[in-house]
């Protein structure tokens, strides 16, 4: 356990202590944007984390072990976000990267710490020593903690696939405040758990361990929504898809003046500029052109003017000149409606739409740019970039789930909720942010598109943590399958297993997200909106109502898998199985061969060696 405490003091020690000597002006430019970031954050993180503390208290039924998930994360979320802006010495990070990343870290850092903590708990409750249960519950549960950061880490550092560096950035720094919470699950909560003691274990634990399979909110849950598995199935199947109409309406744009608070001075000019000139005088284009070769460039610059101003939805030019030395003439063309507009992408397509007949005729080459027009490539290249991501995801979840379940249908049913999930997710936030519902209540100026990467970062993230509860859910049905053959009571007891802690998760989750929408920046309340929606829809209506009833019906054939295929995939030992039979195997040597239960546990086939035709 001491050496726990060195590993994770020492991860501290390499970011706050060798990088200042390595960079100290960068990193006092760091302590200061830490700082600045902290006064616009730290509301957020005291009030997340009373409501993180309310609900761990509620299910661990003391302060000492409610009080130990949070000491985590904090820790988790100081290494990792202290850890993104010190190197910030080597690459550029916007204001939104510390934001998403102490957003994410804070939240599955309670989610990893409480998964542990519930299993050594449950160890403690079955008569081990706390340091012998901290250790088992660390190669136990801990197994699944890894695999599922491991998860979250690789959807987020696929943010690259947008081809976008900013984009890419968020994504690492994201993922690195992940690897953060997962190493100091690992490493200094098994050792705050061995310090605990039996305070860690409340009051009647052991009545509640033996009896909440047949009593209890999650086993009458379970029965219930596997009475009728076919008609539970269709009526959340229909009601994520009513909820997920709205997305068709989903506009995207990046974040200009226009969308500031009313009340900010930005916003102010912005509306003045508007009123005087008309709104497209906030979103000029510039044109320019390669004149170098001409003989007449003030001619040619007045002629491309001409076509520019008789292009459907240009109102004015501003400037049409050639620069000092002559070799590129500048054209400042105003369109008749605002940047974040569908009008104003139309007639930039009409415009750029002249080049070919401009090189033709003059022999120069024509491009459009400035801030407008960047900004709707940036939107319109994220746009093309979700199916590609989609697939990606979509294509990880599948093969990783395979290697965890050895079945064929449990992942295709766990790609299949996620989708559901992030069509919901897109509808809600659709729905108050295009359609304006409820706008009042998530501090909403006004209706409009959202900022343009929302999307990817959602799926991103909402990947990730819906393989989380997947894996925690599903893995313990598998387990039971596995040991006893009974399909439709493996359904039962392994979502009680597991429910408990998936339910405090997703709360907190939830909680942790949706403190981001009301006073958040403009640019996070989308993206805090959906991910808080998906979590709640993945947890409560996909994972735990969706995915049973899903395993009822498929019964036994759920885990079949071909001989041929379980041959060839490796083995992951999430659930810690390995480590189950080599203390059986040990126990049985210990009694000298006579221990029943331990020959029972050895005799037991491993997860690999489930049911495959």
């Amino acid at each position: 356990m001491g050496a726990s405490l060195l590993t994770a003091f020492a991860l501290m020690l390499i970011i706050e202590g060798i990088l200042p000597f390595v960079a100290p002006a960068a990193w006092r430019e760091t302590f200061l944007r830490l700082a600045t970031m902290a006064d616009g954050q730290i509301r957020f993180v005291g009030l997340t984390s009373m409501l993180a503390g309310v609900v761990l208290i509620a299910v661990l039924g003391t302060l000492v072990a409610a009080g130990l998930p949070l000491l985590g994360a904090f820790i988790g979320v100081g290494v990792g976000v202290a850890g993104a802006m010190a190197l910030t010495v080597f690459y550029e990070m916007n204001s939104m990267t510390p934001a998403l990343a102490l957003m994410l870290g804070l939240a599955v850092g309670i989610d990893y710490a409480l998964f542990i903590l519930s299993r050594h708990r449950d160890l403690l409750a079955e008569g081990l020593a706390p340091d012998e249960a901290a250790a088992q519950a660390t190669g136990t549960a801990g197994s699944a903690v890894v695999f599922a950061g491991a998860t979250v880490a690789v959807a987020l550092a696929a943010l690259g696939v947008a081809g976008i560096p900013f984009l890419s950035t968020m994504g690492m720094a994201a993922a690195g405040s992940v690897a953060a919470a997962v190493l100091v699950s690992l490493t200094l909560l098994p050792a705050l758990l061995g310090l605990g003691g039996s305070r860690l274990m409340p009051r009647k634990v052991a009545d509640d361990h033996h009896a909440r399979h047949h009593t209890g909110v999650w086993a009458g849950w379970v029965r219930t929504v596997t009475k009728v598995p076919l008609l539970t199935a269709l009526l959340v199947i229909a009601g994520l898809t009513l909820l997920a109409l709205p997305a068709r309406d989903l506009t995207l744009a990046l974040p200009h003046n226009g969308t500031s608070a009313p009340t900010s001075t930005q916003r102010k000019a912005y509306d003045l500029v508007a009123e005087k000139f008309g709104p497209g005088a906030n979103a000029p284009f510039v044109v320019t052109l390669d004149i170098v070769a001409s003989t007449d460039p003030l001619g040619l610059v007045a002629a491309v003017e001409k076509r520019v101003l008789a292009t459907d939805g240009i109102v004015s030019t501003t400037v049409a000149t050639p620069n000092r030395a002559a070799d590129t003439g500048v054209i400042i063309a105003i369109p008749d409606a605002a940047a974040d507009t569908e009008r104003t992408k139309a007639t930039l397509e009409h415009v750029r739409a002249l080049a070919p007949a401009i090189k033709a005729e003059y022999g120069a080459d024509m491009a459009v740019t400035g801030q407008t027009a960047a900004q709707v490539d940036v939107s319109q290249r994220l746009y093309d970039a979700l199916l590609p991501f989609g697939l990606v995801v979509v294509g990880i979840s599948l093969i990783l789930l395979t290697l965890v379940f050895r079945s064929i249908l449990v992942p295709i049913t766990a790609a299949l909720g996620y989708v559901l999930s992030v069509g919901a997710a897109f509808g809600v936030v659709a729905a108050v942010f295009r359609w304006g519902w409820a706008s009042s209540l998530m501090g909403l100026n006004e209706p409009g598109p959202v900022i343009s990467f929302m999307p990817i970062i959602v799926m991103g993230v909402l990947f990730g943590l819906a393989m989380d509860y997947q894996v925690f859910l599903v893995s313990s049905m598998r387990a039971r399958f596995v040991h006893e053959g009974d399909a439709q009571r493996a359904v039962n007891a392994g979502f009680v297993d597991s429910a408990r802690v998936v339910t405090a998760a997703a709360v907190i989750m939830v909680s942790v997200f949706a403190a981001f929408v009301p006073h958040g920046a403009v640019y996070i309340k989308p993206i805090a909106l959906g991910l808080a929606v998906g979590v709640f829809v993945d947890a409560f209506l996909v994972r735990m109502t969706l995915i049973p009833a899903v395993m009822r019906l498929l019964g036994a054939r759920a885990w079949w898998l071909p001989a041929w295929l379980d041959r060839r995939l490796p083995v992951l030992d999430i659930e810690g199985e390995s480590l189950h039979r080599r203390l059986a195997l040990a126990a049985a040597h210990e009694d000298g061969g006579h221990c029943l239960a331990c020959l029972a546990r050895l005799r037991a086939p491993a997860p690999a060696a489930a049911p495959a035709e």
